[in-house]
């Protein structure tokens, strides 16, 4: 069943393989995936990777401090909670009515996060300064990143929010000669010095739309533990950096807030139903 929330017209549905696991759709675009008697379970292959950042940034089970710019149906943060309890957590979801929605149908214990619903760039602007060891942007309108959360202004108020050792991980989505990432690395790398890619090879050579991570950080990245994880997953990607990243963006402009403009138009259903989600 369809329910109309702010921003759209948003559905559950359960997947036939694990019945304790639901996909959250808005207008059709897969947003999230839950498992909610396995939060470690992540479905989606971004996702997945973002969990090998997490689990890359510090010992097993140290908690961590992590923001969540789009909330989703709270996929990561029930990963971080399961894995590394007692992580301070801040949701941060525009739409108030599919957090409520999501609250009723895919509860969690309101105790392991907290839940702000506003703007990503504006709640940003609110953030403590220095209080995050993991940044994550993972927000879309319908199936496109919005334009203020991609030019170099943005970029400034999320470093700014990192701890030293803090990282940035930007869900990004592109395809054929990737021009909206090579802007997004470039853009990024104004403001944070180290810089990588999580990439599947087939949409690092152009060969399919598809998602990319972008990570990024004042101090040198875990590049080691994250690659050895990523190419050991049964959605295997690359970890991409160094003077072959600075390669890849150098035809890149910086984007600023007079010139942004939303990451691209994906093909029709990549976004789709479960079994087409990014």
């Amino acid at each position: 069943m369809r329910v109309e929330v702010d921003h759209g017209l948003a559905e559950l549905v359960s997947d036939p393989d694990r019945p304790s696991s639901w996909t959250l759709l808005v207008d059709g675009t897969a947003q999230s995936h839950v498992d909610l008697d396995d939060p470690t379970h992540l479905e989606f292959e971004y996702v997945r990777r973002l969990g090998h950042v997490v689990d890359a940034l510090a010992p097993a089970g140290e908690p961590l401090r992590v923001v969540h710019l789009g909330g989703g149906a709270w996929t990561l943060a029930r990963y971080v909670a399961a894995t590394r309890p007692r992580s301070p957590q801040t949701v941060v979801e525009l739409d108030g009515a599919l957090a409520r929605l999501v609250g009723d149908r895919l509860p969690a214990d309101d105790d392991l996060w907290q839940l702000r619903v506003g703007d990503a760039r504006t709640e940003a602007v609110a953030l403590p300064p220095g209080g995050a060891d993991l940044l994550v942007v993972d927000v879309f309108a319908g199936a496109r990143i919005p334009a203020h959360l991609t030019s170099v202004e943005f970029a400034g108020l999320a470093a700014a929010a990192l701890a030293p050792g803090g990282v940035l991980a930007v869900n990004l989505a592109d395809g054929g000669p990737l021009a909206f990432a090579r802007s997004q690395v470039t853009t990024v790398g104004t403001v944070l010095a180290h810089r990588a890619l999580v990439v599947a090879g087939d949409v690092w050579h152009g060969r399919r739309f598809g998602n990319l991570l972008l990570l990024a950080s004042a101090d040198p990245l875990p590049l080691g533990d994250l690659a050895r994880a990523t190419a050991a997953d049964p959605f295997p990607a690359g970890v991409r950096h160094g003077a072959e990243l600075r390669r890849f963006a150098r035809t890149g402009a910086v984007v600023t807030d007079r010139t942004a403009v939303p990451s691209p138009v994906p093909p029709a259903g990549f976004f789709g139903r479960p079994a087409d989600g990014p």
